[in-house]
């Protein structure tokens, strides 16, 4: 847990001002990878690593923000904001301020001080939690409101247009719609949502496999091509397929034949990955853990086998944890290719499973693997005085 105390008096140290303070989660996707971009659907979960930001208003109109992570502090005129990002830490905080200036809304002058414990290159979305962080605390100083999807429809175009980095909405949308002791099934194509419960005594426990392959841009690059061509061959059949969310397991049945051999994998893999997702979340809804499990493993499976964007050391993690007393399901989280491993625990065999899965892991591959003992968190929030 962050100490908010403590970066409420080194803002009040440095501005003179008490700040008010909002916290965003970072997050983690339980089931649902490459579905986003076919307008398909997600389940991801907030979890309790977070952004705080502390603000208050200026009057010289100058925008300050600092960083504590970063032990570093910027300051720009509030009418000579930088136009495009600068490959900086600063760029997201920055690039929510220009959203908000491009949709209309005048943000008076302002210091903010950020502090996180979101880690860093694991894909738990620390991007995303800065972002939504910012925004609330921004918005607290217009005296206007804007509904969370709005939020985090805000959040994804300035990370999208004005940071340049190409993601989806889901990172955004859960850091501001999440709540305590749920998932949360997105619709990528309408934006609707329903919250799905995670028993309070389910840990969610996060592996770090330490690796991230080199060729992993390629290769994402090459999936997404192959998942638009497997698209087009099926929209030649049935004109209203215009994504893989409209094609079914049936579709593919009948017209797969016409497709290249990873053409059909990736194709068939997003389709069923969406069957999966939903049903996932049906089974939290019913308190079918069981179920839950066997469509996690199934979706690791068809990551590795059809997406192809597994790796050996994620695969190994997986192995291990099924393997283990109190666990529910495990698989591959996040663009792939490296990264982490999700895992849902039952509370009382946590402790034990990190244990054995961190000793399992160096033995297998003689890599320290960084493990997140996590629990579904709520969304964005300002925090209590």
């Amino acid at each position: 847990m962050l100490d908010v105390n403590g970066t409420r008096e080194a803002h009040l140290q440095a501005f003179q001002q008490a700040p008010a303070l909002f916290s965003a989660p970072g997050r983690v996707n339980i089931i649902g990878e490459h579905t986003d971009y076919a307008e398909g659907f997600v389940m991801p979960a907030a979890i309790d690593f977070e952004t705080i930001a502390a603000i208050s208003p200026r009057t010289d109109g100058q925008v300050v923000i600092a960083s504590q992570n970063f032990n570093e502090t910027v300051t720009h005129s509030l009418q000579q904001l930088p136009e495009k990002a600068r490959h900086h830490w600063s760029d997201y905080p920055l690039g929510v301020l220009w959203a908000l200036r491009e949709k209309g809304i005048d943000v008076p002058a302002f210091s903010l001080t950020l502090k996180g414990d979101v880690p860093l290159g694991a894909g738990l979305s620390s991007s995303a939690s800065v972002e939504v962080a910012t925004i609330s605390a921004l918005l607290s100083l217009t005296g206007k409101e804007i509904p969370l999807p709005e939020m985090a429809q805000l959040c994804r175009r300035a990370e999208n247009v004005y940071v340049g980095a190409s993601t989806g909405i889901m990172d955004q949308f859960i850091a501001c719609c999440g709540k305590e002791n749920h998932a949360l099934l997105l619709d990528c194509r309408s934006l609707d949502y329903k919250l799905a419960p995670i028993p309070a005594n389910i840990a969610i426990v996060i592996s770090n496999t330490m690796v991230k392959h080199s060729h992993a841009g390629g290769e994402y690059n090459t999936r997404r091509a192959e998942v638009e061509e497997g698209t087009r061959i099926l929209h030649a059949h049935r004109p209203e397929i215009k994504f893989l969310r409209d094609a079914t397991v049936d579709d593919l049945a009948k017209w797969g034949s016409e497709m290249p051999p990873d053409v059909l994998k990736r194709t068939r893999h997003v389709i069923t990955e969406d069957d999966r997702t939903v049903a996932a979340a049906a089974a939290l809804e019913a308190g079918d853990l069981k179920t839950l499990g066997r469509l996690m493993y199934e979706a690791h499976a068809s990551y590795r086998d059809d997406f192809e964007g597994s790796c050996p050391e994620a695969d190994i993690l997986v192995d291990l944890a099924s393997k283990e007393a109190g666990v529910i399901g495990a698989r591959l989280t996040g663009g792939g290719f490296g990264g982490c491993t999700v895992n849902l625990v039952e509370e009382a065999h946590a402790t034990t499973f990190i244990e054995n899965l961190r000793k399992g892991y160096h033995a297998a591959t003689g890599i320290s693997a960084d493990i997140y003992r996590c629990h579904a968190s709520d969304g964005v929030h300002r925090i209590a005085e």
